[in-house]
């Protein structure tokens, strides 16, 4: 009796650390979103519009919206900026999610 209590309790405890990642997963796009920003004199005013522009694209792409427009939730999110002596250019890359 003991040992199947055991197994139950380990049982349920697997079932529910796998359950945020299911709900997690179920919350984001399928796809990544590639956005380019504006050059700009400073790395962070690069960042900025880079950011502001894969907002802009989340938001308008159909079946996202804005609920997924958060850049800080993106999974697999990478940023490369790129400068020279014009400025700095960014591109932001990123799976948006839901909360």
């Amino acid at each position: 009796m003991t040992s199947r209590i055991t197994f139950l309790t380990i049982a349920l405890m697997i079932g529910i650390a796998l359950l945020p990642k299911a709900a997690y997963a179920a919350s984001c796009a399928e796809a990544a979103i590639e956005a380019r920003g504006e050059q700009s004199r400073y790395e962070w005013s690069a960042k900025g519009k880079a950011r502001a522009n894969w907002r802009s694209k989340v938001r308008r792409t159909p079946g996202l919206g804005a609920a997924y427009a958060n850049w800080a939730r993106a999974q697999n999110a990478e940023e490369h900026c790129m400068s020279g002596p014009a400025g700095t250019l960014c591109v932001f890359t990123g799976i948006p999610c839901m909360p």
